[in-house]
């Protein structure tokens, strides 16, 4: 099968990356991963999908220094000591292995979870970056997620503080810094389904559709 159709999404939150990428996925007709990625590690390693769920795209405090001193290998697999390292880096690392190896033999759009980094050398990859202005990610806050009017701004800035924490530490990048991206979409005036066409024109320019 021919990989020539790989998009990692990076969204603020509010921003509508999630059902872009759905919608994309759809439009393309391939894969589409954002929570998946957790049942499948849970299924993998045999941790709770709840457990799983509460640490995603959360940074903890050991993976570099775990990596640093041999405790994993991406190539060869688990290693025994796996266990000992925190469910937040037992979730990234089990992510990471998910992600490059679909990247290997299927086409797929996936959001988040540091995806853009994890296949960097990946030259079939079309990195995303997905951003709106603060009001209208409120209102989709509030509008969506349930959220309180009141607590729409912090629960948004806290939000976009945790991803960014999440993929500065894992990959020692700025999120959100545009020269990590091939195409930086503004849907503040935008549906989510004008967004989607818009990378599908994308990809049709670069001939990988």
């Amino acid at each position: 099968m021919s990989c020539n159709k790989i998009i990692t999404i990076t969204r603020q939150y509010g921003s509508g990356g999630h059902e872009i990428g759905e919608l994309l996925a759809n439009k393309l007709g391939i894969t589409f991963y954002d929570k998946e990625l957790i049942s499948m590690a849970a299924k993998e390693s045999g941790v709770s999908p709840e457990v799983f769920e509460k640490a995603d795209e959360k940074p903890a405090n050991s993976l570099l220094y775990s990596l640093s001193v041999g405790l994993y290998n991406y190539g060869n697999g688990f290693s025994s000591s796996m266990g000992d390292l925190p469910i937040n880096d037992q979730l990234y690392i089990i992510q990471h292995k998910i992600i490059k190896e679909k990247s290997e033999n299927e086409n797929f759009v996936v959001v988040g979870r540091c995806a853009d980094y994890v296949l960097k050398d990946n030259p079939n990859v079309v990195k995303v970056y997905i951003y709106a202005d603060i009001e209208s990610r409120m209102k989709r806050a509030v509008d969506r997620n349930d959220i309180e009017p009141a607590r729409a701004k912090q629960a948004v800035l806290k939000a976009d503080k945790s991803r960014a924490n999440y993929y500065s530490f894992y990959s020692g990048q700025k999120w959100g810094q545009v020269d990590n991206y091939d195409l930086c979409i503004n849907t503040t005036n935008l549906t989510p389904d004008v967004a989607a066409d818009l990378i599908v024109d994308y990809l049709n320019l670069l001939g990988k559709n």
